[in-house]
């Protein structure tokens, strides 16, 4: 089922959900999601042996074996990645939703914008879902655009804090960060501080 039909022909459009539906909505993508990132971090981790177990073997034919399970796991890790990557936007769109519903209801507004959604958005939404180039931070900027939360105080799926853990990451690959402990302190570190002072800011 494509996003346009997933959001309006369903017994209930999710655009018309309340908050406990769109909650209930999104704990049932954020299981799903978790689950297809289980898959691949399986699929990567049993690519990792094939290939050492590979290096070790001396047979030409085990290998052949070997090879082909090998080629096998990458195309199941790459449609789950593909997968994943759809799950993720679906969630962000979800979430999105939700955050506007929670905000209205606190203002207790009219004219929702959530209920301003159009089908060309919609469509528009879909095409970017199912598109393999766009990935989740792209979709979140257009989707963000799309639903006018623009600087919402939420942030982007990769905030400046998330950066930081990134670039942590970053470093240990490269070799020049500390031991695992130690870069997990400081990553931690500084993500506290970057959240810190947006409260601060706030």
């Amino acid at each position: 089922m494509g996003l346009f039909d997933w959001l309006t022909k369903r017994a209930k459009p999710l655009s018309q959900m309340t908050r406990t539906e769109l909650r209930r909505q999104e704990l049932l993508l954020e299981k799903d999601r978790a689950n297809l990132l289980n898959r691949v971090s399986d699929l990567a981790r049993g690519k990792q042996e094939l290939f050492e177990k590979g290096a070790k073997e001396k047979s030409p034919e085990i290998r052949r074996i070997l090879a082909q399970e090998f080629d096998l796991k990458t195309s199941e890790q790459l449609m789950s990645a593909r997968q994943l990557n759809i799950r993720s936007k679906e969630l962000l769109t979800v979430t999105r939703l939700r955050m506007m519903r929670e905000t209205l209801d606190r203002a207790k507004r009219a004219g929702s914008r959530l209920g301003m959604v159009t089908e060309r958005d919609l469509i528009q939404l879909e095409k970017m879902i199912e598109s393999d180039s766009v990935t989740a931070e792209i979709y979140q900027q257009r989707l963000d655009g799309i639903l006018s939360l623009g600087d919402a105080d939420t942030g982007s799926p990769l905030s400046e804090s998330g950066q930081q853990v990134m670039d942590m990451w970053d470093k240990m690959d490269q070799g020049l960060a500390p031991d695992a402990a130690q870069a997990y302190d400081e990553a931690d570190r500084k993500v506290r501080e970057r959240l810190r002072a947006g409260r601060e800011g706030a």
